[in-house]
């Protein structure tokens, strides 16, 4: 299992998500991405993405303005 962190701070919507996909796509299934973020629309569009395409949540967290979001590629 590997584990990343993608730095989406101070990106807004969609290019988060778009971001998201990205480094998704250069992952392996089991891989662990953690998304760090300050654009509140995350919270729902990144989860809902990965409802699409199978992906698994495995974390999500607010805290002073930043957005985390944890994922566990399938």
């Amino acid at each position: 299992m590997n584990r990343q962190t993608l730095n989406a701070r101070r990106l807004l919507c969609p290019l988060p998500v778009i971001r998201t996909q990205d480094k998704v796509k250069t992952l392996q299934s089991g891989d662990v991405l953690t998304v760090e973020c300050t654009d509140p629309g995350v919270m729902q569009d990144i989860p809902a993405w990965c409802r699409i395409n199978g992906h698994k949540v495995l974390e999500t967290r607010a805290d002073d303005g930043e957005y985390v979001i944890v994922l566990e590629v399938v």
